[in-house]
């Protein structure tokens, strides 16, 4: 029941490994770095990346290979800064299965665009939750963002099967950012690095007053997307009732990060969801969705 379907994604240069808790494809994409760096070192990059997230242990829970998690990063580099120091973005993406069908809702589909780190060929790989900020800042800065996005991924699927299910993830989270590595190009990681990054991100999703985020995380999947197969009215009250939570929470807490990172991805679903609802349960989503995702507020004008 747990296992998780990637989202597809055609990109460059693509390997795939088994996990512990996770089945991940690592994608790494150069085309914008100029040909006087080596390109093997890249081959060398990606390799480790693949290893460190796919043979680490991420957790205390034992998987069943059905229920390992299917997830994609993709790594592209922007431009090279120094030598072996990198600027570049990293997309998240992972889905989770929906009971008793073939189809896959994303449950992450984020992209941080500011990432920074240096690596040099065969360097180790290294992440330590006791000592997130290493030996070398630049260095330990893509490990911490890549163990970052893990927690997320595997607190949004916590959350998505049990109540509060995400808790210890999402709080190994926090302890990277409040331990992350800092240098002058290092930024993301602090409350004044904008309005939308991972310190808001992860104050969101730990913040007692937001306790209802989780509870629509919840709804939203096991007594919303689940029960759609059984009873498809049942299915989409659990996904209104999932919405009436966000917007609880929205009504005084405008521009959450949260927010968007919930509804990445989401909007064709939830016109699907709710196409062949009746006329005022379909108003009363729409008139939720256009406040709650704002980005994507002419897709929900279908549901007029």
């Amino acid at each position: 029941m747990k296992k998780i379907f990637l989202l597809a994604i055609v990109l460059t240069t693509l390997h795939t490994v088994q996990a512990q808790e996770l089945q991940a494809r690592l994608t790494l994409v150069t085309t914008r770095i100029s040909n006087t760096v080596d390109k093997k070192v890249f081959g060398t990059l990606q390799t480790a990346l693949l290893n460190f997230i796919n043979n680490r242990k991420w957790s205390d829970d034992t998987y069943q290979p059905y229920e390992k998690i299917h997830c994609n990063f993709v790594l592209n580099l922007q431009e090279a800064l120094a030598d072996n120091v990198f600027r570049a973005s990293l997309t998240v993406q992972a889905a989770r299965p929906i009971y008793n069908s073939q189809y896959e809702s994303p449950i992450i589909n984020f992209q941080d665009d500011n990432v920074a780190f240096r690596y040099v060929e065969f360097a180790p790989i290294e992440f330590n939750e006791n000592r997130v900020q290493g030996s070398d800042p630049l260095a330990a800065n893509l490990t911490a963002l890549l163990a970052y996005y893990i927690n997320l991924i595997l607190g949004m699927d916590g959350d998505s099967f049990a109540p509060r299910g995400g808790d210890v993830y999402f709080q190994k989270a926090q302890n990277i950012v409040n331990n992350a590595p800092e240098a002058r190009e290092i930024s993301g990681w602090k409350s004044f690095d904008g309005m939308h990054n991972r310190y808001r991100l992860i104050y969101n999703l730990t913040d007692n007053r937001f306790t209802m985020v989780h509870d629509a995380i919840y709804t939203y999947y096991r007594n919303g997307m689940d029960q759609f197969y059984d009873n498809a009215d049942e299915g989409r009250n659990g996904v209104l009732n999932a919405l009436n939570y966000l917007s609880t929470v929205n009504k005084d807490n405008p521009d959450l990060m949260v927010m968007q990172f919930f509804f990445n991805g989401k909007s064709t679903e939830l016109v699907n969801v709710f196409s062949k609802a009746t006329p005022d349960v379909k108003q009363r989503a729409r008139d939720m969705l256009v406040k709650l995702d704002v980005n994507d507020a002419t897709v929900y004008n279908q549901l007029k």
